[in-house]
């Protein structure tokens, strides 16, 4: 091909690129929702000054022991209704550049997505499911619903897979909930730095301890695992044996995880249920 047409064609290409990012930009733009609000920068805070007592308060009144939320009941109460909007009001302030550490960090941003999430899905009940509100044309939760965070707007997904994963911290994945009943339980209270890592255990044992997340056919010798561990695995470790290994301590029972370790074990992943976490 002669030169000034490659020269042609690779502009060409260059100016479709540019053109479909404007169009993206120009879409979200038009779908974008804008939670929390903006502080002036004397008035931010830094991680540990954070409040998540009202978080706490929400999650105990609304959220039974199995992670299933009184939705409907929540919407109807004006007063705490303007409790959670104060609530991701707070998160706004925080100063995410401040020095924090590491359980900080974690609770500050799983509170954060659980909080966002739970009024994502408030502002569409009644509804069925989470996926009712993820086109891939129009509105997507996960991308569109945007909470302020100091000078930031920030979406569940750059939450969960630009910040929150960064971490190196797998039992994430046992803590943020996508309002989903194959997800793990919303926490009925805030997950807090000095708490933190006992917080994590704990939901990620009853995670494993649920047969829709774990479960072990001796006769063929195979391990069904809830399907977030297949599409997280780098996670979790680089192998499957890596990968077992380290959700060994938070399984149910010492022969569960004499069962994971047994040489030749098979992998299988279970359904994933897509349906509202509501309670009945």
């Amino acid at each position: 091909m002669p030169r000034p047409i490659v020269i042609l064609v690779a502009l060409l290409l260059f100016v479709v690129a540019i053109w479909a990012i404007v169009m993206r930009l120009q879409r979200d733009a038009r779908h974008s929702i804008e939670l929390g609000q903006d502080w002036p920068p004397e008035e931010q805070l830094s991680l540990s000054q954070i409040d998540h007592s009202a978080w706490s308060e929400l999650l105990g009144r609304y959220v039974d022991d199995s992670g299933l939320v009184k939705y409907r009941a929540l919407k109807d109460s004006a007063e705490d209704r303007a409790l959670l909007i104060g609530y991701l009001g707070q998160l706004s302030r925080a100063d995410t550049d401040r020095p924090a550490s590491q359980e900080e960090r974690l609770a500050f941003w799983i509170n954060a997505y659980n909080a966002v999430t739970l009024e994502g899905i408030l502002r569409e009940v009644p509804t069925s499911s989470i996926r009712n509100h993820t086109n891939v044309v129009g509105y997507n939760i996960w991308d569109h619903l945007l909470l302020q965070v100091g000078t930031q707007k920030v979406s569940l997904n750059i939450m969960e897979h630009e910040i929150l994963r960064k971490m190196g911290e797998p039992r994430i994945h046992f803590a943020i909930v996508c309002a989903s009943i194959g997800c793990p339980r919303l926490f009925n209270e805030a997950y807090v730095p000095e708490r933190i890592d006992d917080q994590l255990t704990i939901n990620a044992r009853h995670f494993f301890a649920q047969t829709a997340n774990f479960r072990i056919d001796d006769q063929a010798e195979t391990v069904y695992l809830s399907t977030i561990l297949q599409w997280f695995a780098d996670d979790f470790g680089d192998t499957v044996a890596d990968q077992l290994a380290m959700l060994a301590p938070y399984l149910p029972s010492d022969e569960a995880r004499e069962q994971v370790a047994a040489d030749g074990v098979r992998i299988n992943y279970l359904d994933y249920d897509w349906s509202l976490n509501e309670q009945p």
